[in-house]
């Protein structure tokens, strides 16, 4: 099931309409290569990354990325516990913001495209759609959306329940749009 550019306007009523033409076809492809392909998938998956990307205004965390580059959070991450400035480089990126080395390496591998050498590519409408998917279907999270537990969706993808409001609005127009009741 494709979104049309209208359906993703009223799902997103803060993204621009020149973000709404640049990421349609990305996230088209997105949807469809990781069979994000039911309105109950598709809403959860839209309002999570309208959310996280600001209503596709930000592929690139707005924080410095200092947070990720020192202690256990980096270490999570495989980030190096020093102080070197990896936190910066793999500060979130994408629709969903993917966080930290080894999602970077893990999604290099998957795609045999170097994100840990040029990070900014995942700045890029179709590789920060990409990589979105890539992260939600890796985590499962098709199968959360399809019993509809939201909560869990947003801590696998959050770490917590950061912005859950705001998330929970989203889904509930998402939902509206694609028909659920």
């Amino acid at each position: 099931m494709q979104l049309s550019g209208d359906q993703l306007k009223k799902m997103m009523p803060n993204a621009s309409g020149i973000n709404i033409t640049r990421f349609l076809t990305p996230l088209n492809e997105t949807l469809q290569r990781f069979a994000i392909n039911t309105p109950r998938r598709q809403a959860a998956f839209i309002a999570q990354i309208t959310h996280e990307s600001g209503s596709l205004k930000y592929v690139k965390e707005i924080a410095s990325g200092q947070a990720y580059d020192v202690g256990a959070l980096a270490i999570r991450l495989g980030n190096t516990p020093e102080d070197d400035d990896d936190g910066e480089r793999y500060k979130g990126r994408g629709l969903i913001q993917l966080t930290g080395t080894n999602n970077y390496r893990k999604a290099s591998e998957y795609f045999g495209v170097d994100f840990i050498r040029n990070p900014e590519l995942l700045e890029q409408p179709r590789w920060a759609a990409l990589v979105s998917g890539w992260y939600w279907f890796r985590h499962n999270l098709n199968d959360l959306a399809d019993v509809g537990d939201f909560r869990r969706i947003t801590i696998k993808i959050n770490g917590g329940l950061n912005g859950f409001q705001d998330r929970l609005r989203h889904y509930e127009r998402c939902k509206q749009v694609l028909g659920i009741s």
